[in-house]
């Protein structure tokens, strides 16, 4: 593994500006920013695309490979370690990948990967854009929804990526006979110009689940739909729901030239098979291909030798009983507030079940910088509940908590790393989706995979959940008969994804898609 750095000159003078490309990739300069009102005074764009010297010297070439990939994350948690474990997946075929970024984000995908160490992956290598600066707010959780408005100056800041990472590929693309770009599909505005390169190739990554993006296509033409996918009528619509600076930011995203030859998912056909077919019916049409890869997570986790470096939460459940103890976490992006807290926390204690509940404050667009709020439990909650109950304050691993024998449910939030990291270890869920995809993913789980009861509706997204809801879904998952009949379910789902991914349908999806860039 190595770490290359770029140095590039920033100035306050020209920070009204930035890079642009014409249809032929060259630059066109001097056009007003329309990402400016989220960044600082410190930096400008321009000096950051055309300043690549620096790197030309570090690219890395194997000898069996003519071949190299260029990883294009979304600075997101959700987005970034997924496009990290994918890396994992294409480098262990001796292709060399290159995860590219900024800085910032670079160390917070590497800290947070669970079940895998990236440093000691030869055939990966991480280069560091410098991060342009923007601001950096706290989140806010009694904002009016729970989309993560906090995270909307770093989205923007990393579309004037769009000149380092055409750079960047153009050296890679003349080092090896083919530049694959495998890019998250909110970057489509970033990597529009590599077509232009005529070795290079786009592939679009999708981080969210099938039957999300089967729910939004299927409101263009619900008529065409097949009676057993006619659910997709019933997932609710997010219109008006995202603020309108992510509307700007996915209409940048929608407005670039579609440039990809295939599409990626994060799935597979025995988590969506139907939804995956719909999709792939859809672009019969034209020339690009769909490949369903995942889970791209590890589907078993390598045992912890070193019990002195074991988290606390793992050390716990090592004591509890098989399936006796629910897992409460809502994801790394939104935050709740002090109200709904303390109904979950009094949800929990009466419901009596054992718990681990992570309790931190959502990410910043830069986890390392500012101060983190600490929510407040109710006086006493944590003295009382001692004897069955952990609170963590911090990063959680939580496919390890997942994966141990102990865990017999996920109360969630439904984003997708969550519901198939779930699924890879046979553990239902509680649903709570709280915005974006996390509506589609909760039906998915309870609806149609039948693999979780539902705590909270979409369509009650604007209430507070009371302690009697949460204590009742709780008993529901963990305490009755139709729990262990979504357990069941869970588990049996778990082993068929296990076998797919160890020899079975997986491993050709997997197989296909690095046959077809490679010929």
């Amino acid at each position: 593994m190595q770490v290359m750095h770029v140095t590039e000159k920033t100035t306050e003078s020209s920070d009204n500006f930035f890079i642009g490309f014409t249809n032929s990739g060259t630059v066109r300069k001097g056009t007003i920013n329309p990402l400016q009102p989220f960044l600082t005074k410190q930096t400008c764009p321009i000096n950051m695309a055309n300043n690549h010297a620096a790197q030309q010297n570090g690219y890395k070439r194997t000898q069996s490979s003519d071949v190299a990939v260029v990883m294009v994350p979304l600075p997101a948690q959700g987005h970034l370690n997924q496009l990290l474990h994918l890396s994992r997946m294409v480098s262990a075929r001796n292709i060399p990948v290159y995860y590219i970024g900024a800085a910032t984000h670079i160390r917070q995908a590497r800290l947070r990967v669970q079940g895998w160490n990236p440093s000691g992956v030869s055939n990966i290598q991480f280069h560091e854009f410098p991060q342009t600066p923007f601001e950096n707010p706290l989140p806010d959780p009694n904002a009016p929804t729970k989309f993560p408005g906090q995270i909307l100056p770093s989205l923007m800041a990393s579309m004037l990526l769009r000149g380092p990472v055409y750079r960047f590929v153009e050296g890679i693309s003349r080092a090896f006979r083919r530049a694959v770009v495998i890019y998250d599909s909110l970057m489509s505005y970033v990597v529009q110009d590599i077509d232009s390169l005529q070795n290079a190739v786009c592939y679009s990554f999708r981080s969210i689940s099938a039957f999300a993006v089967s729910s939004w296509e299927a409101l263009d033409s619900p008529d065409d739909l097949p009676i057993e996918a006619e659910i997709l009528k019933d997932i609710p619509s997010l219109d008006g729901y995202y603020p309108p600076e992510f509307a700007e930011f996915l209409n940048l995203q929608s407005g670039s030239r579609k440039i990809f030859s295939g599409e990626i998912y994060n799935s597979c056909r025995e988590i969506e098979g139907l939804y995956l077919d719909l999709l792939e019916k859809r672009k019969r049409n034209g020339a690009e291909k769909l490949w369903a890869i995942g889970p791209f997570n590890l589907v078993s986790v390598p045992e912890e030798r070193d019990f002195r470096n074991r988290h606390k939460s793992l050390q716990w459940l090592d004591r509890q009983g098989l399936n006796s103890v629910i897992f409460v976490s809502f994801g790394t992006t939104s935050s709740l507030s002090d109200e709904q807290i303390k109904e979950i926390a009094f949800g929990l204690e009466r419901s009596g079940q054992k718990f681990i509940w992570v309790l931190r404050d959502a990410d910043k667009g830069d986890i390392f910088a500012g101060e983190v709020r600490e929510s407040e439990l109710p006086d006493g909650f944590e003295k009382r509940v001692k004897e069955r109950g952990v609170v963590v304050r911090d990063w959680a691993p939580q496919l390890e908590i997942l994966c141990h024998p102990s865990t017999g449910g996920f109360m969630s939030h439904c984003g997708w790393n969550s519901c198939l990291e779930s699924i890879s270890m046979g553990v239902p869920m509680a649903t709570w989706p709280l915005h974006s995809d996390q509506p589609g993913n909760a039906v998915l789980m309870t609806q149609v995979l039948k693999i979780g009861v539902q705590v909270k509706c979409w369509s009650r997204q604007d209430e507070l959940v009371s302690s009697l809801t949460v204590e009742t879904a709780v008993r529901k998952l963990m305490m009755s008969e139709e729990g262990d009949w979504v357990r069941k379910r869970a588990a049996e789902l778990g082993d068929a994804v296990k076998k797919s991914v160890e020899g079975g349908v997986i491993r050709k999806e997997i197989d296909s898609f690095i046959d077809h860039i490679t010929a």
